[in-house]
């Protein structure tokens, strides 16, 4: 059965895009810890991020870049936390989120809620952002 991740690939989920290639995409994480948190994921169905193919594991990490200097951009924070947990979706993912304190990663705290408004214009934000 496919992943909720391989469900948004084949757009049978929407998702708040920020970014897509051949290989990748990245798309707002619905639960959000912080604003502009982003998922970035390898379109191949991967469980474990070390299982991932050396070239399109480097492509991932790559393609993350862009986004976390897009996401630096356009959201107030001193730098991009990064986390892969892999746990709660099996499919390969890196966590972007914007940081302030060394406490805005912990995956404890409520979740921030927005509207579908304010998902798309913090999407539509980041992506603006992408350097091509």
């Amino acid at each position: 059965m496919p992943t909720i991740f391989t469900r948004i690939v084949n757009g049978e989920i929407p998702c708040f895009k920020v970014a897509e290639n051949a290989d990748f995409l990245a798309f707002l994480d619905i639960n959000p810890l912080q604003e502009g948190h982003t998922l970035v994921i390898p379109k191949k169905e991967v469980n474990y991020i070390f299982d991932v193919e050396d070239d399109l594991h480097a492509g991932l990490w790559n393609f993350a870049k862009k986004i976390a200097k897009a996401i630096e951009k356009t959201v107030p924070c001193q730098r991009i936390g990064i986390t892969v947990i892999g746990l709660e979706v099996p499919h390969a993912h890196i966590h972007l989120i914007p940081l302030k304190t060394m406490y805005d990663m912990d995956f404890r705290k409520p979740k921030l809620k927005f509207t579908q408004d304010e998902f798309r214009e913090i999407a539509e934000k980041i992506s603006a952002a992408i350097e091509k």
